[in-house]
């Protein structure tokens, strides 16, 4: 047993272990629908393998502060607290989903939880995160920004930008980099010529904060709570980097793992450092007799993925009126 993880009451264990679980379930039913045709689109980005450092990260943020992602969204959605029903009326393209089903699987989004989405366009999304953060230290608030992003944006111009101006201008802002090691295909030493992304962070003259172990979600909390404090309590901005891995390709459609040898001995390394066991593992290594519980939770999730797709299938599909809605040009 850890002080650590003692240290986290057994609710909220359960309660990410069961947001891990649902998280994983939901992306495994949109994979076999988009193979089915009844999620259509040229990509579909699922968050497997990443589940610990989103809700982790999402743990240590109130209502009020403001969460912004890439195309790999759908996973922080449910963390963020987004219904998965709404959520997944959108990956099929219906009017009941989160953007009306106009938006689709890397347009998330919900004003209500403050989670202003994903964005198709790498590292398009972080000069909207400065925006905000710039919104709120105008407003004089306490609000933290968090932007998650993959290890692809940052060698983008939209990366420099955005982190030098947090930096000049002190935006409360923690930019978390999901490092998966690959950028589409591309690996970080091929692409980066310092594959320890979390270094950057001195070029700009910001906190440079931890590098994390991304799949276990005590971990991240603890690591993203600092972070969060210390931009709470500045106003200034902080790079972190969480080491995680995606278990799929870098689209549904990526056969990468399937098709070389080197990945699928990677895959079977990583699968031993699954979110779930680990998260499993946190709450039988520490409470008795929980394990009935968990599959109880493992039950939930199962029933709240199924319901959202019948949700979704018994929902209409936008229609004319739909289309030309929200046009104000």
């Amino acid at each position: 047993m850890t002080t650590q993880t003692l240290a986290i009451d057994k609710e909220r264990l359960l309660d990410w272990y069961y947001q891990i679980v649902l998280i994983r379930k939901f992306e495994n039913k949109c994979d076999e629908l988009y193979h089915q045709k009844r999620i259509t689109g040229v990509y579909l980005h699922l968050y497997s393998g990443h589940e610990a450092t989103g809700v982790g990260a999402l743990a240590t943020l109130g209502k009020d502060d403001h969460v912004i992602t890439a195309y790999r969204d759908h996973g922080l959605a449910l963390a963020r607290g987004v219904d998965a029903k709404p959520i997944m009326a959108e990956m099929m393209g219906k009017r009941t989903g989160t953007s009306g089903g106009k938006g689709g699987s890397m347009h998330i989004g919900s004003r209500p939880h403050n989670f202003w989405g994903g964005y198709a366009i790498v590292a398009g999304h972080l000069p909207l995160a400065a925006g905000i953060a710039l919104k709120e230290k105008y407003n004089e608030t306490q609000n933290v920004v968090m932007c998650f992003m993959g290890d692809g944006a940052t060698n983008n111009g939209y990366f420099h930008e955005s982190l030098n101006l947090s930096a000049v201008w002190d935006l409360p802002v923690v930019w978390l980099i999901e490092n998966n090691f690959v950028g589409m295909g591309t690996r970080i030493e091929d692409s980066s010529g310092q594959p320890e992304l979390v270094k950057r962070a001195i070029s700009y003259g910001m906190k440079e904060g931890p590098r994390v172990d991304g799949q276990d979600v005590v971990a991240v909390y603890e690591a993203v709570s600092e972070a969060v404090d210390y931009v709470r309590k500045t106003s200034k901005p902080i790079l972190m980097e969480s080491l995680t891995y995606r278990y799929k390709g870098h689209g549904v459609s990526d056969k990468q793992y399937a098709e070389r040898e080197d990945m699928k001995l990677e895959l079977q390394a990583w699968n031993e450092k699954d979110p779930i066991t680990i998260a499993r593992r946190h709450l039988t290594s520490n409470f008795k007799n929980i394990e009935k519980k968990l599959d109880e939770l493992d039950a939930k999730a199962d029933q709240v993925v199924q319901e959202s797709v019948e949700f979704a299938d018994n929902s209409p599909v936008p229609d004319y009126n739909d289309l030309i809605n929200n046009i104000y040009v």
